[in-house]
Order: C-alpha cells, then structure tokens, then sequence
C-alpha cells in the first residue's frame, strides 16, 4: 500500500512533524492499519477513504488508534491538494466531523484544519501532582497565570504551563510511567509549555500514549490549548503562535485563530512539505 510521506507544520523547506498518509478506495482492517503504522514508525499515519462527499478517516500511532490528529490532518490535506488540487476537504472521524483546506504554494502546501469542539476542567490535584512527579517538576516550576487543565479538541490532553523556558527545554520523564498513566487517564498527550508572550508560546508534547516519547508539533493539543486560553479569557488577541519541536531540533510553527465563542472549533494552520522517498 503507497504510503506518501510528509512533514506538516514545517518550518519552511525544514522541521515538521512527519506523517505517513494512506489514501484508498476502501480502508483496510484496522489490524492493517495497525501494522502499517507500526511499520511507518511516525508518531501518527492517517487513512482516508472517499464516502459520498466527504472522507472516512482514521488515525494511528505505532501503538495505538487516536481519535484526531492534527499534523497528520495537515499532511492529509495536504496530500489531498495534491491528488485532487487546492480545495477544503470534509472529514468524518471516529467522533466528530471536521474540514481540512489546503494550497499549493511553491514547494509547501499551506493546510488549515478547523478542529472539533473544545472544552476544558481544572486538573484535579492529584492528577497534577502525579504529572509533576512524572516530569520532575514541582509546584513551583508552573506559570500560574494558566493553571494546570484537562483540555480537549477531539481528544483529550493535560497542560502544565511553565515559568522557566530554560525548564521546558530540560524536560525528560520516565517513558514506561509516563505510558501508564497516560492510559490510565486517557491523556493522548501531555503538554507542556512556556507563555514567550501573550500571544506566542513554546511547547512540547509527551506522547508515551502512542508509543512515542516526544511528539514534535502537535495540531490536536494546539486546538485544545487554544480553547483552554480562550476559557480563561487569556489576551491572546484572537491568535496564537506555538513553536514546537525546537528542543528536538525539529523546529514546527502552528498558529491557532480563536473565535469567542466558548467551546467552539478551533482553526489551526501550517506549513506542509513532502518529504523525499
């Protein structure tokens, strides 16, 4: 089965979070599916198959099934451009419906997804508590001006938000722990992150869940964050830049635009670019 591979949220011609995209006529077993993204070894492969006016899509990890992806959206629409020519693309997920669009300029294709619904809850204390231990961080290490949450935008994060950028970059965490407690409390990712400013923030994405220590840019947790910011009225001024990957030396740019709407989608967008076979 053709696999095209391609880095989405790309810094330019650089950086990205690679993604495998599998478009066919019919999607196989899921136990394929699987085996395919097992095989692929990027943190997530999208399967899409044509239903009627819209597209059937799936996403895997090498370990598991996720609900929805961002970066493997962006590189979906951006395969999608390529196949069938600049457009927006309707997208039936496991439990939700969303759009991609996407177009060619020069060697990148720009893609925007508009995302699921948002919601967001405090993080219960001992949950905190066990994902500080988990990071080696203390109480003392968090921004307080955005408290840890449980957020949400078709799949479900926590987010610790840190003083120190310098601590952000030192992040390390224990991979077979980390794992456990993100199915335990069904976390796709767990994101941390550092406010630059009020409008651009520096995170990463711990992604034991999928099988995967660090994810580097992270379309899904964006969305949910930038619902969260707009629950607590945060100025983000109606957008916000996330530079991801920077620590990993795989630089990724999402932007987030944030209507005011409370729990409404989230539209995020990038920089799509082919890698070569």
């Amino acid at each position: 089965m053709n696999v095209l591979k391609i880095a989405a949220f790309s810094d330019g011609d650089a950086g990205g979070n690679p993604a495998g995209v599998v478009i066919a006529d019919e999607l196989p077993t899921s136990t394929e599916m699987q085996r395919i993204a097992a095989e692929v070894g990027f943190s997530e492969t999208v399967f899409a198959a044509e239903a009627g006016s819209s597209w059937r899509v799936r996403y895997f990890s090498p370990a598991s099934e996720v609900p929805f992806c961002g970066h493997a959206t962006i590189a979906l629409g951006a395969a999608m451009a390529l196949r069938h020519g600049d457009g927006a693309f309707a997208l039936v997920l496991n439990h939700a419906e969303i759009t991609v669009e996407a177009r060619r300029t020069g060697n990148l294709i720009l893609a925007t997804l508009q995302s699921p619904p948002t919601r967001s809850s405090p993080a219960p204390a001992l949950l905190v508590s066990a994902a500080l231990r988990l990071f080696g961080f203390t109480d003392d290490d968090l921004d307080p001006r955005i408290p840890p949450a449980l957020i949400h935008a078709g799949a479900d994060h926590l987010v610790l938000m840190l003083e120190s950028r310098r601590t952000l970059a030192a992040m390390k965490y224990n991979f077979d722990a980390g794992r456990e407690l993100m199915i335990q409390e069904g976390w796709t990712t767990v994101l941390l992150g550092h406010a630059e400013t009020q409008q651009r923030f520096n995170t990463r994405n711990a992604f034991a869940y999928g099988g995967v220590y660090e994810d580097p840019a992270t379309g899904a947790a964006t969305a949910a964050f930038a619902g969260y910011l707009r629950d607590i009225r945060w100025p983000h001024a109606g957008a916000i830049e996330v530079v991801q990957g920077e620590d990993m030396g795989m630089r990724s740019c999402l932007r987030a635009e944030i209507t005011p709407a409370l729990g409404s989608s989230i539209r995020v967008s990038g920089t799509a670019r082919i890698i070569p076979s």
